[in-house]
């Protein structure tokens, strides 16, 4: 919204001088009822609990754990060996998980 700097403010008198039908003009002029969406588009990325997903592919390329990471026993989340913290029996678990 542009401000013009020149204009003289208005003070406390004249900001109680309005009307009440002049605030209701002026809050209805700057909002609109309208929504521009498509609704088949916004519906389009919307999947249904219990559908059916048998035609469809993954293009993700899954990678094995490095030689830098671990699989965490407790959240098995692959972290890095900056993470893992040994357990008494011999199990690694990440750093998170330590401290929950």
């Amino acid at each position: 919204m542009a401000t013009d700097y020149d204009a003289p403010r208005k003070n406390e008198d004249d900001i109680s001088e309005d009307s009440i039908e002049e605030l209701k003009a002026r809050r209805s002029e700057g909002q609109s009822s309208v929504v521009d969406e498509d609704e088949a588009e916004a519906a389009e990325g919307f999947e249904l609990p219990g559908a059916d997903l048998s035609g469809e592919e993954l293009m993700v390329k899954v990678l094995p754990p490095q030689s830098d990471e671990f699989t965490c026993t407790e959240c098995f989340l692959v972290r890095h060996r900056s993470q893992r913290i040994e357990q008494a029996d011999g199990t690694a678990i990440c750093r998170d998980c330590d401290g929950a």
